[in-house]
């Protein structure tokens, strides 16, 4: 089922770049803009992850809440974060499940689709156009 404005965000469980566990609940009050994309170091994907490294300073600004999710493992989003000098973090979901639950399965990889989800874990807006390029200016506009 497509997932849309309004809905309850799904709760997830997840390690990111460092091996951490994290969930959404950890960020309640906040909001996040929980972005899916197909893989680690691939030409658009880089320049999402770009897009939301330029921009970073504006979303903490807001107190936003920036995560990325893909099928690649920590030890991927590691290198691809170092390399890139991400400053946020990146989720792995090796096994699909936060990718099944958002309702952005490709097909064995991660859909581009972007959700914002409101303090309250409730989803405020869905991008599902994503110019790569671009993207972290189109949510910060898409959110006032």
């Amino acid at each position: 089922m497509a997932l849309t404005v309004g809905m309850d965000a799904p709760s997830f469980t997840a390690k990111d770049t460092d091996g951490n566990t994290v969930s959404l609940s950890d960020f309640a009050g906040k909001t996040v803009v929980l972005y899916f994309y197909p893989k680690d170091d691939t030409p658009g994907c880089t320049l999402q992850a770009q897009s939301f490294r330029d921009n970073y300073a504006e979303y903490q600004g807001k107190e936003m809440v920036v995560l990325g999710v893909s099928k690649d493992d920590e030890a991927s989003h590691k290198k691809f974060t170092q390399k890139y000098g991400l400053p946020f973090q990146l989720l792995a979901d090796t096994d699909g499940a936060l990718i099944k639950a958002y309702d952005v399965d490709g097909g064995g990889y991660a859909k581009r689709v972007t959700y914002v989800i409101d303090g309250n874990g409730k989803i405020t807006h869905v991008d599902g156009s994503v110019n790569t390029a671009n993207h972290a200016q189109d949510i910060l506009a898409a959110m006032g």
